[in-house]
């Protein structure tokens, strides 16, 4: 899959380098700031569970 997507990206090392780091990054920041607070309410988490 790696791959497949490697060969997709336009221009050359430096530049597929520099779109691979910008998605990666836009792909955390969408996680971080979407998806986890609306699942943290949903997944049943206590203390006792995060202290072992």
């Amino acid at each position: 899959m790696y791959g497949w997507i490697w060969r997709l990206l336009p221009g050359n090392l430096a530049a597929r380098t520099f779109v691979t780091v910008v998605l990666a990054g836009l792909a955390v920041a969408v996680l971080w700031y979407a998806v986890f607070p609306w699942l943290e309410p949903r997944i049943p988490l206590d203390q006792s569970v995060l202290n072992r």
